[in-house]
């Protein structure tokens, strides 16, 4: 039998042995089996599931929640025989229950492991509720928030994660590492500040650091924040903790066999930023050795009084900034979440590892920003990562339409005017984050953010909003001479107020219209120019995209052998620059145009990776084989084209399989759509590919 185990600490999931997620199907199926979780192995009647299921119960409902259990029977007992009765979800009764064992479910774990390390020495019980807290991917339960039947299960999981904490922050005070303690529980209290036994732990970890001072101000915070929010006076323990503060009680040191703590700074050490300390004047850097410590080795000579120390490098800066940082800005703290967004912002115009790592950071910080349920700091994160697109296809469609669920609900928990800038910022995101799809929304977005960003007058605000808009510029073809004129006035903007990333944008919008139009000469200038700002401002991308202009120059100007070997060398170059949604599939296709524009055959590869672009090469392949009927069938199949880059490409690809193929519907169609460019040379304004021009095709 295969065993599964579930987990609803954070959504509801169920996997294998082998680790694979289980597939749950739709949500009442995961609320049928969450609520069978929650009952602990016992029963639940029918008629229970159905009133937890449903405010207001259809009819057929019962008939619905047994199709639900035998849809998660296959599901979590798929080798079970047919008719053979089942052994984890099972029928007793009047209704179901979930006979799984007490190790597979992850909550229950997680109560096991906390009741154990209570009885544990420091050292294991701190390895052991590390793990514990480590199986929380979010709220527990976290899709079923609102649901009567899991509010108080829930708020029995919330209390015994908050007790963990403070557990694993008393296991490292045990063991002598206050300074280990402090950040987790200067977090913890952001969200949680009503923990008494919390503060009482971060003012002792304070005062085992030698930082009576602080010690004391989170003390009076305590009391503050107790008596203001909750109308109560601190306990008992809070109390004497502050009085033994103040007499420096010998009890609140650490235990005699646990290993100390670091010596006492020098006088005048007052910390200015939490775990910094700086010396007074005229005081020795370093405080004087504890006892004992004449047999270690010698300190090096001192330098000479007045000798300027070494200049420092700009490695050696970072890494002392970084040190400083993560010493002074407590985990989990909106001040550390912030400024991981602006690093994840540079991160992403390194290129390569770089823009996939600040892909994935920028997901998971938008999380982590829902979660403190406040929506100025998830739009304050959400719109820091202001970083200039150009290409239309996302690199990560799911992470985009998250981005995207999580900026539309923020939006609508802002009020306009005082939150105008976050509400523009967050715009021009949904602006970004949409881009090549339909429908209303992305345009929408990008006229609102762009209206908002000229009235607050904020430069830096309205390239941001450009960007959105040069991204919702697709909508049908032809629109070339608009692209052009938002890139003219991205470069002007960003010339004027220094922002470079804005101006190489602008230079690259402006090469891609350009080349559209067949303005060669002004979109060389344009790449010569984005070439050398990407040079002097380390910006390796910027390269990628005026190699394959290169490429596209040489099949418009008739050199299709040197136009081959530089589509080859530009895809060499794509291999690794974290540009998925651009790289996959882009030289076949690139190819596939080449050939049709200079009259060979098209002759693609079937076995090539086509990524998106596969549905308007299969009819060449088809083709190819000799295969027409099935090729017309699937040049009637092709989808609208993507409102992007490629749009006039695939029509006239779509066109010139129409003519291979003499079906005039699909010819009109393909006329119809491409009638606004015909005085674009198609796929030109993709800045990377071109099937010759528009006009051969409205001709034909």
């Amino acid at each position: 039998m295969v065993r599964v185990v579930f987990g609803v600490l954070g959504p509801t999931v169920a996997a294998g042995d082998s680790g694979g997620a289980l597939a749950l199907k739709g949500p009442r199926h995961r609320a049928v089996l969450a609520r069978l979780i929650v009952a602990r192995r016992r029963v639940v009647p029918v008629a229970r599931l159905v009133e937890d299921l449903w405010v207001d119960p259809p009819p057929g409902a019962v008939g619905a929640v047994q199709t639900f259990v035998a849809a998660l029977r296959r599901v979590l007992e798929p080798e079970r025989p047919p008719r053979a009765p089942a052994r984890l979800l099972v029928t007793d009764g009047p209704g179901y229950a979930l006979r799984t064992e007490p190790d597979t479910v992850d909550a229950w774990r997680f109560e096991t492991a906390l009741a154990t390390a209570a009885g544990l020495p420091a050292q294991q019980a701190l390895a052991t509720l590390e793990e514990a807290l480590g199986w929380w991917r979010g709220p527990a339960y976290a899709e079923f928030a609102d649901e009567d039947w899991s509010r108080g299960e829930r708020a029995r999981l919330a209390e015994l994660r908050l007790q963990a904490v403070e557990r694993r922050a008393e296991a490292h005070l045990a063991l002598g590492r206050p300074a280990d303690a402090v950040p987790d529980l200067d977090a913890h209290l952001t969200e949680h500040p009503w923990r008494e036994d919390a503060w009482r732990l971060l003012a002792l970890a304070l005062y085992r650091q030698h930082r009576q001072g602080d010690a004391l101000a989170v003390l009076r915070r305590a009391r503050e924040v107790l008596t203001n929010q909750l109308g109560l006076d601190p306990g008992p323990r809070l109390r004497h903790l502050q009085s033994d503060i103040l007499t420096q009680t010998p009890t609140l040191d650490l235990p005699p066999d646990t290993p100390g703590p670091p010596p006492h700074p020098p006088r005048g050490a007052r910390n200015r930023a939490l775990g910094s300390y700086e010396p007074a004047p005229n005081t020795p850097a370093h405080p004087h050795p504890p006892r004992g410590a004449r047999n270690r080795a010698p300190s090096p000579i001192p330098p000479e009084p007045n000798t300027p120390p070494p200049p420092a490098t700009p490695a050696d800066l970072w890494t002392r900034a970084a040190k400083t940082y993560n010493r002074t800005v407590a985990k989990g703290t909106r001040a550390r979440l912030e400024s991981t967004v602006g690093l994840i912002r540079n991160l992403a115009v390194t290129g390569g590892e770089g823009l996939a790592e600040a892909r994935h950071h920028r997901t998971a910080a938008i999380t982590a920003a829902e979660e403190f349920a406040d929506p100025e700091l998830t739009a304050r994160v959400i719109g820091a990562y202001d970083v200039p697109a150009i290409w239309t296809r996302a690199d990560d469609p799911p992470a985009a339409e998250h981005i995207v669920a999580v900026a539309e609900r923020t939006l609508a928990a802002l009020p306009a005017g005082p939150h105008d800038t976050a509400r523009c910022r967050l715009l021009a995101t949904v602006a970004l984050e949409t881009r090549g799809a339909t429908g209303p929304r992305g345009p929408e977005a990008a006229r609102e953010a762009e209206t908002l960003a000229r009235r607050l007058d904020d430069p830096a605000l309205l390239a941001f909003a450009l960007n959105g808009r040069f991204m919702q510029s697709f909508t049908r073809a032809g629109l070339a001479p608009q692209r052009d004129a938002i890139g003219a006035e991205l470069v002007e903007l960003a010339v004027r107020h220094g922002l470079v990333t804005y101006e190489v944008l602008g230079h690259l919008i402006r090469l891609q219209a350009r080349a559209a139009l067949a303005d060669f000469a002004a979109a060389d200038t344009h790449a010569a120019t984005a070439d050398r700002l990407a040079e002097r401002h380390e910006l390796p991308l910027v390269g990628v995209f005026t190699e394959w202009y290169g490429a596209l120059r040489l099949s418009a100007t008739g050199e299709p052998a040197r136009a081959e070997t530089a589509c080859r060398a530009a895809a060499a170059r794509l291999d690794g620059a974290g540009m998925p949604g651009l790289e996959r599939g882009l030289l076949p296709l690139a190819l596939l145009c080449l050939r049709l524009t200079h009259g060979f055959p098209p002759d693609p590869d079937p076995r090539a990776d086509w990524g998106p672009h596969r549905p308007w090469a299969e009819p060449f392949t088809l083709i190819a084989e000799g295969r027409h009927t099935e090729a017309r069938t699937a040049l009637h199949a092709l989808p609208e084209p993507p409102h992007d880059l490629l749009y006039e490409a695939y029509c006239a690809l779509e066109a010139e399989a129409a003519l291979r193929l003499d079906d005039r519907t699909v010819l009109e169609r393909a006329r119809t759509r491409l009638r606004p460019a015909a005085a674009e040379l198609a796929g030109a304004g993709s800045g990377l590919l071109t099937l010759g021009p528009v006009e051969r095709y409205l001709t034909d």
